[in-house]
């Protein structure tokens, strides 16, 4: 799924729409916090995945100038 968070990304930066990324990075946030508040099963991949999307959004917004 990275490569399809690249591409969102990719999109909202040529659209310099810094709101959606920083919408789009709050979600992952969120996704992340509760990944490592799961109890009985292993969430490791899904958090490595998490954590790398949260990482190709945040490379985005670097891109971007602030509002």
């Amino acid at each position: 799924m990275s490569y399809s968070v690249e591409l969102i990304v990719n999109g909202y930066v040529r659209l310099n729409d810094r709101a959606a990324l920083e919408r789009l990075l709050a979600h992952r946030r969120e996704l992340l916090r509760q990944l490592t508040s799961v109890t009985g099963i292993d969430p490791s991949r899904a958090v490595e995945q998490v954590s790398q999307e949260i990482a190709i959004i945040e490379a985005g917004l670097a891109t971007i100038a602030p509002e």
